[in-house]
């Protein structure tokens, strides 16, 4: 499996491992606990030390990087609460693997992270015009994301509410495949999904559409967003489930729920993430990136059946976000900022940013390798094609420097199954969402200040 793929796999394990507001301690004194951050780790110039998953690197490859660097290097596995300890305590890691599209507001407003546009303008190797859009996820202004000083580094990326479908389970049905070019309407969505379910004994078979593979909150913004509106107020500092873009939104996912044609709050997928489902034909349709094109192109039999489509749209306003952009950032306490920046080049830009560029899973950080991205069969020039289609659609979707999103995607989960079990109306819903996440997003507002 490569990096890359390891990445958008294990997403979901960073995200429930950063859940709640634990980050809160990162930025008030005495809130740390003793961590053993290991001998040598930071001020000693010789180490660098990168948290990050366990398999990151190989053995061969992490020689590789301390003869380049001339350092020795020390990996952490990420773990939240040892991030936490580690930046309160001023000895954080040199280098820390985190989600661009979710993290970078939290961390950067409270002054965690270093400004990379410096290195940025000095560098031969990184230049901040040959970066893909999507890395304005790791931007900050000080108020909103988007914009500002960059903060962080996108690995690569998907356009994440775009989906893949399975051909032989549309002709099984008598259903006319989705556009390449022209985006389906969420309405459209549903319903062929309810006609590519299968159940047996009442129960379902084959789950006809998974529409929230990389978390619901997200989107819940995009589909918001599609209609013309934002879940965030212009400040960030709280939400309204209640105005008429996002309630539209958060009727459909109700009426998806209560459809149970796939994956949600009330039922699970068992495999615990699509891949595994859609590759036993038990899921026609999956609301995934590109990056998702990795777990099915390495099977000639899948792929043959296999296309991508555009993203779904809630109303007119064409929207099509990254709701990851998984890279590296640098704490601004670090200790050996300039042979972090020198592991930046050689894997944003080096060797390793050509592989994965070339493995399929997922889209170059930078324009100039986007070259490198498979076209070599059918199924990889329908899916880029594809991807060119939905790429002028990319916009960041700011997200609120007051409250981690899993913290939020917290709410989502306790609120929502017992509300739609009881038939609770949409409206009271959204009311019971803007009082407990108004009162997270408050909360850490006076804490940050």
């Amino acid at each position: 499996m490569s990096d890359s793929a390891r990445g958008s796999l294990d997403r979901r394990r960073f995200l429930t491992a950063s859940a709640g507001a634990a980050l809160t301690a990162a930025v008030l004194p005495g809130c740390a606990t003793s961590v053993d951050s290991g001998s040598g780790a930071g001020g000693s110039g010789k180490t660098l030390t990168v948290m990050t998953l366990v398999n990151e690197w190989d053995a061969k490859t992490k020689k590789t990087i301390e003869k380049l660097l001339d350092v020795k290097l020390r990996i952490v596995t990420y773990d939240v609460t040892k991030l936490n300890a580690m930046l309160a305590s001023k000895n954080p890691p040199d280098v820390v693997r985190s989600i661009g599209a979710t993290d970078t507001p939290y961390f950067a407003a409270r002054g965690l992270m270093t400004d990379l546009d410096p290195y940025l303008a000095k560098s031969d190797a990184l230049k901040a015009s040959d970066l893909a859009p999507a890395n304005d996820v790791w931007r900050f202004d000080g108020k909103k994301q988007g914009t500002g000083p960059r903060y962080g580094l996108a690995k690569d990326y998907s356009q994440d509410s775009m989906f893949w479908y399975r051909t032989d389970q549309f002709e099984a049905a008598g259903l006319q495949l989705p556009s390449a070019t022209k985006p389906l309407s969420m309405d459209e969505w549903l319903d062929l999904g309810k006609q590519l379910t299968k159940r047996r004994l009442g129960k379902v078979k084959v789950y006809g559409l998974s529409a929230t593979s990389l978390g619901l909150f997200s989107q819940l913004m995009s589909w918001t967003a599609s209609a013309g509106g934002s879940l965030f107020a212009d400040d960030m500092a709280s939400v309204d489930f209640s105005s008429p873009e996002a309630l539209k939104a958060l009727q459909w996912y109700i009426d998806y729920t209560k459809a149970d044609i796939g994956p949600s709050v009330l039922n699970p997928n068992p495999d615990g993430w699509d891949g595994p489902t859609y590759q036993a034909s038990r899921m026609a349709m999956s609301c995934n990136g590109f990056w998702f094109g990795g777990v099915i192109g390495g099977d000639a039999k899948l792929s043959a059946v296999s296309r991508f489509a555009p993203a779904p749209q809630l109303g007119s306003h064409r929207v099509s976000p990254c709701f990851s952009g998984t890279g590296f950032w640098i704490p601004k306490e670090a200790k050996n900022k300039d042979a972090a920046w020198k592991l930046f080049e050689w894997y944003f830009a080096g060797q390793p940013a050509k592989d994965r560029a070339a493995s399929g899973w997922g889209l170059p950080s930078l324009n100039s390798l986007r070259s490198l991205v498979p076209q070599d069969n059918a199924f990889h020039k329908q899916a880029y094609q594809v991807q060119e289609q939905d790429t002028p659609y990319f916009s960041v979707l700011p997200v609120s420097p007051y409250a981690q999103v899993d913290a939020l995607s917290g709410i989502l989960s306790k609120v929502l199954p017992d509300a739609i079990k009881s038939g609770t109306k949409a409206g009271k819903i959204a009311d019971t969402l803007n009082s407990r996440m108004n009162d997270q997003l408050a909360q850490g507002k006076e804490l940050l200040g």
